[in-house]
């Protein structure tokens, strides 16, 4: 199997401090991890569909604004049988061990709205700041999922510069 998936890294500015949303994923005979919120993209669905529809059911909340969004080329209109969209995303990811292969997108981006206490197989929704998210990770990396644990690694590492 191979799956293609869309993730979120959803900022605000709160008490003078970027934070951004994680969540547990609650999965049946799975333990709980910390994650982004995301996930796979649908058959022929855009990575942007995708990221809000994925948002809203696992945190209640409404993207507004994706950084890169303005980068956006499609194809709409040229093919009807075939069309494609481009879209500079914040960063990657590729599987390149494990039980399932994958690769995603991360999109840094600002919703709106109240987090739900419990979505779409997710629990534990909340802000949290990046001093704490750096400690969290650094402390204890294995409780975070597999998949999001590099890329929250890579997010820390671009906003914070070791300046926090």
């Amino acid at each position: 199997m191979f799956y293609v998936n869309s993730r979120a890294i959803i900022e605000r500015i709160s008490n003078q401090e970027t934070e951004i949303v994680i969540q547990c994923r609650t999965k049946i005979n799975e333990p709980l991890k910390i994650e982004l919120p995301g996930g796979r993209i649908e058959p022929f669905e855009s990575l942007t569909d995708a990221l809000k529809r994925e948002v809203k059911e696992e945190t209640g909340l409404d993207i507004y604004e994706i950084e890169g969004e303005d980068t956006r080329i499609d194809t709409v209109g040229i093919n009807s049988n075939f069309e494609v969209e481009c879209i500079r995303p914040f960063a990657a990811y590729q599987t390149i061990k494990g039980p399932i292969d994958s690769v995603g997108y991360y999109f840094r981006c600002k919703a709106e709205g109240v987090l739900v206490p419990t979505g779409d197989e997710t629990t534990n929704i909340k802000w949290i700041n990046l001093r704490e998210l750096n400690k969290l990770i650094n402390d204890d990396p294995m409780q975070f999922s597999d998949v999001d644990r590099a890329g929250i690694l890579y997010y820390l590492k671009q906003s914070l510069e070791g300046n926090y």
